[in-house]
């Protein structure tokens, strides 16, 4: 009997020490709290945006007598809309496209023979190639294609014409993504567009038929680029 008492004391003196022992805070510091990566900053993805800038023309070619002339005083406001697509290729080297449309103030001087000329509207179609070599969100791009535009010319009395015009443009830019989906940029483009019009006719002259508008404008723009499935994962970026 002796011996079932003391078997019994011991017993619950282990289970005693065994629950203090339990509630001894522990030494060691809790695992810590796992954070998940940054997103790897890509360019790929569709956008859209705004821009606005001005422009001016710097030389105008007629077609029959009338030679090449030069262009003054014909700056004015273009603002429009772009939306493209660009791929990350590379950790480096961008690809893409974009269209856009814009509205233009540029024109309006004086050529002679009180003819006065305009670009109303013009658009492009243009194929983009950049590369990103001083930090992942700065690219450095090259663009060039396909162009439209609007082309009036007012003959005061005589009578005015417009005609959409086709040919090409080429420029290039920078661009700076200062957020995940939104980006920033400056932009210069040379644009060459041509239209054949109806002939003239003030005696003994006929007054030309054919007339290419050498526009150049610099603007400046905000693109939003989607995180669709259009845009898969990028390369792993970093600064360089």
């Amino acid at each position: 009997m002796k011996k079932r008492v003391f078997g019994l004391a011991v017993a619950a003196s282990l289970a005693a020490l065994s629950a203090s022992a339990a509630d001894v805070p522990s030494g060691r510091e809790p695992p810590p709290v796992y954070l998940p990566p940054p997103p790897i900053f890509t360019w790929t993805g569709i956008y859209v945006g705004l821009n606005l800038g001005g422009g001016w023309l710097d030389r105008y070619d007629y077609g029959y007598w009338l030679a090449p002339s030069s262009a003054s005083n014909t700056g004015g406001v273009v603002g429009g809309a772009q939306i493209g697509y660009n791929y990350q290729v590379t950790p480096l080297f961008v690809v893409g496209l974009e269209t856009d449309f814009q509205g233009s103030g540029v024109g309006g001087a004086n050529q002679g023979w009180g003819v006065t000329r305009s670009v109303d509207w013009f658009g492009t179609v243009r194929g983009r190639a950049g590369v990103s070599m001083l930090n992942a969100q700065l690219l450095l791009y090259g663009t060039a294609g396909f162009a439209y535009g609007d082309l009036r010319l007012n003959y005061g009395w005589i009578g005015s014409q417009a005609r959409a015009g086709t040919g090409w443009t080429a420029g290039g830019g920078l661009e700076y993504a200062f957020l995940p989906n939104w980006s920033a940029k400056v932009e210069y483009l040379y644009t060459n567009i041509g239209a054949n019009y109806d002939p003239i006719y003030v005696a003994p002259f006929i007054v030309e038929t054919q007339q290419r508008a050498h526009l150049n404008t610099v603007r400046a723009g905000v693109n939003y680029r989607f995180n669709w499935l259009l845009a898969p994962p990028g390369p792993a970026m970093a600064n360089y």
